[in-house]
């Protein structure tokens, strides 16, 4: 049974005044906004009182009364650890993987160690810092290893797209990681945490249990999910759940879980593979602060599970936690 004090606030909950940090000014500031406006209604929705925070530098700032945060933040700054880092210091419960396992899964080259060395399958690569230094055939891909939403990625077929496609993803970093080609479908699986003992997590411990969401395949017009699918041409189609034979299926999502504790990951989180036409898959990164809004691919999955979109704001922003 729900309890209410007298101004109609629900007992149950740990929190009551939250700030969504939204904005952000990473490469991915316009989506960022987006989750954040529609992550505050969903937590308005479940009876939360929400103060939205459009972060613009590294200096934050929060209002008193603040009781913890929900991080809708994406790219630099938002998932690499930067803001966790902050947040902890501060001892201001949030959402989400901590500062070490944010570090980690938002560098590319870091995930793919970690994940190489647990066993799980990733596409080989190597990582480059001068363009001639290539030992991968093409076609290939080629992407800046801390960079999200696919920006400075690109799928290169023969050698007269290489030096283009290397200046774009080299850019943001000094380097670019270049990895196989995987042909085939776009898949992805979310994973959200569920009960347990807030006050004290640790997933190693299995102290919070985890809810694997339904498959997703996404599918495009053009040859595979970029930012133009993802965000700006309204083609790309969605099935949830994918059509796969349950057994693939399951082993996708067993996949998915062992990723995201391999990684250290907390709260919810989505892992993107590559399935080959003969049905192998590769993991190819785990979003730890995926697109939130009511249409994005991990509250699809949600909501196929039933759950809805206020309550999974909830439920991800009762779990907020302060790493010890």
């Amino acid at each position: 049974m729900t309890r209410e004090n007298n101004d109609g606030w629900d007992m149950n909950k740990r929190f009551k005044n939250i700030a969504v940090l939204k904005g952000g000014f990473s490469s991915e500031r316009e989506i960022s906004l987006r989750s954040g406006a529609a992550v505050a209604q969903g937590l308005r929705d479940g009876g939360y009182s929400v103060t939205e925070i459009d972060v613009q530098s590294r200096t934050l700032s929060i209002p008193h009364g603040i009781e913890a945060a929900f991080i809708a933040l994406h790219g630099a700054f938002g998932e690499d650890g930067g803001i966790q880092q902050i947040l902890e210091e501060m001892n201001l419960p949030f959402t989400g993987s901590d500062a070490e396992s944010s570090r980690i899964s938002f560098d590319k080259v870091l995930t793919r160690e970690r994940l190489q060395a647990a066993g799980i399958p990733v596409p080989r690569g190597e990582v480059l810092r001068t363009p001639d230094a290539r030992s991968i055939p093409f076609p290939l891909v080629i992407k800046p290893p801390r960079e999200g939403s696919s920006v400075g990625c690109h799928i290169v077929h023969d050698e007269a797209e290489w030096d283009a496609a290397y200046a774009d993803a080299v850019r943001f970093s000094g380097e670019a990681l270049v990895e196989d080609y995987i042909p085939g479908r776009e898949l992805t699986v979310g994973v959200v945490e569920q009960g347990g003992d807030s006050e004290n997590r640790d997933l190693h411990k299995g102290i919070h249990h985890l809810q694997v969401l339904p498959v997703v395949e996404i599918k495009t017009a053009g040859e595979w999910y970029d930012y133009e699918a993802k965000y700006v041409t309204g083609e790309t189609t969605y099935s949830v759940p994918a059509a796969l034979d349950p057994a693939l299926a399951e082993a996708l999502q067993a996949m998915a879980l062992h990723t995201f504790t391999c990684l250290g990951a907390g709260g919810f989180g989505r892992v993107d593979f590559r399935l080959t036409p003969d049905g192998r898959p590769y993991v190819l990164e785990l979003n730890a602060i995926p697109g939130f809004t009511a249409s994005s691919l991990l509250p699809k999955a949600a909501e196929a599970a039933g759950l809805g979109f206020s309550e999974l704001c909830g439920r991800i922003m009762e779990l907020a936690s302060t790493p010890r």
